[in-house]
């Protein structure tokens, strides 16, 4: 019988040197590869689908309920709210317990939170199910950059982020066209329940196959946990990139989880099946910028390209779409919206560039610090984008002109926040 220690000793700690140059043996990285990457992989893929499944699923639940922009807004966003409240009691779950124990025992969190959102016929039942899942699903990211800071060197760290991305990025076009057409087949509450039974068993997967780390779990009291918090937001190096990771990255979240389909209707005139294409070209353009980061962050770093270059270029370029967006909403959105989409997938890069500040110990509370930011914006800004178009029209705005002041809005807080990051002075 298998006892607890041969188990977390079964891929040992010196066959994946964190630190050092010693030689790694291939077939022990396979092993790693296969016990430690896809686990955490299928569970951001689930994350990703039910982050952005609204964005199809939404119109029709408008219809069913009778809800407006406010209340849709507010329905979605309880996901991002449960999120982004998890954030902080989450990295200091991940530098005390490991990756493993805490997203295996969450998702089986977010796979009550499905089962709540098929069976409900309110408002109510039905935004309590978003919130669970919210919460369930908060560590999927947070824990594979923690297991990746333990099981691997920092050079591998931006690569090995482009490819848990890039699964992120597969969920965000499973929850495009293929939703749309499951949506012909089979209702949305069927579509939810499966979903929870998918998501238990990636659990019991991850419960029972990853890996953990020996000596990097457990033994630190609550106030030395607290303490890290603490040094992480009396960082410089972590409000450089706070701001852009609230208004950008929690921005696109925002707009790509709801808002995007209702634009798309009124300032382009789409209907639903064009709609589910231009998400799903949004889709695997994000899935193609993630893909990019995994083949060649690594060498690109090896060859003296900057990350926080990467991530500065893509940002300028991001907020130009958008602007173009807005004010010309009919000009190439087949081709904007997606590039905007690769743009936003390199912006994960801040959370590379925000750890490697910071020791592997402060890794999950450090990303978890900046995620936190990143899902406050995401719902601050998706039930704002609501609430602000509501209020418009209630006073005689027209919804397209609504729906434009309500992204330039936007626009100019990622302004703000770009000119901030890039601000002389500031000390990486």
């Amino acid at each position: 019988m298998a006892t607890k220690k041969s188990r977390k000793d079964a891929i040992r700690p010196s066959a994946v040197p964190r630190e050092t140059g010693e030689p790694v043996n291939p077939t022990d990285n396979r092993k790693l590869w296969l016990r430690l990457f896809l686990p955490f992989a299928a569970g951001y893929f689930l994350s990703y689908l039910f982050r952005t499944a609204n964005a199809v699923i939404g119109p029709v639940l408008a219809r069913e309920l009778n809800l407006g922009d406010n209340a849709l807004g507010l329905l979605t966003s309880t996901y991002f709210l449960a999120f982004g409240a998890a954030q902080l009691p989450l990295g200091m779950l991940l530098d005390r317990f490991g990756p493993r124990r805490v997203e295996a025992g969450l998702l089986v969190i977010a796979a009550a939170g499905a089962a709540v959102f098929a069976v409900s016929d309110a408002l109510g039942g039905l935004a309590l199910g978003r919130a669970l899942i919210g919460l369930g699903v908060s560590a999927c990211l947070m824990a594979s950059f923690k297991a990746f800071a333990q099981w691997f060197p920092p050079e591998r760290q931006a690569s090995l982020t482009g490819w848990v991305m890039a699964s992120g990025g597969l969920g965000a076009l499973a929850a495009s066209k293929p939703l749309e057409l499951a949506l012909g087949y089979a209702s949305w509450r069927s579509i939810a329940l499966a979903l929870a039974l998918i998501t238990l068993s990636v659990a019991t997967i991850l419960w029972t196959v990853v890996p953990d780390k020996r000596d990097e779990t457990g033994g630190t009291g609550f106030a030395a946990q607290m303490a890290g918090v603490k040094s992480v937001f009396s960082s410089q190096h972590f409000w450089r990139y706070a701001p852009m990771g609230f208004w950008f990255t929690g921005g696109f979240m925002a707009v790509q989880g709801l808002w995007v389909a209702r634009w798309m209707t009124i300032m382009e005139g789409l209907d639903s099946a064009a709609i589910a294409v231009r998400l799903t070209w949004i889709s695997g353009a994000m899935l193609a910028g993630f893909m990019f980061m995994g083949f060649f962050a690594t060498g690109l770093v090896r060859r003296g390209v900057k990350l926080d270059t990467i991530y500065r270029s893509s940002m300028v370029i991001a907020i130009g779409l958008l602007t173009l967006i807005t004010c010309q909403p009919g000009f190439a959105g087949n081709l904007l919206w997606p590039v905007l989409g690769a743009c936003f997938s390199l912006s994960n890069v801040s959370y590379s560039l925000v750890a490697q500040a910071f020791p592997s110990a402060l890794s999950g509370r450090a990303n978890t610090a900046l995620n936190l930011l990143v899902f406050a914006g995401a719902f601050g800004l998706q039930w704002g984008i609501g609430i602000l178009v509501d209020r418009l029209q209630a006073s005689g705005w027209a919804s397209d002109s609504a729906f434009r002041a309500a992204f330039f809005t936007l626009l100019g807080g990622q302004l703000l926040a770009l000119l901030w990051m890039v601000r002389p002075g500031r000390t990486a």
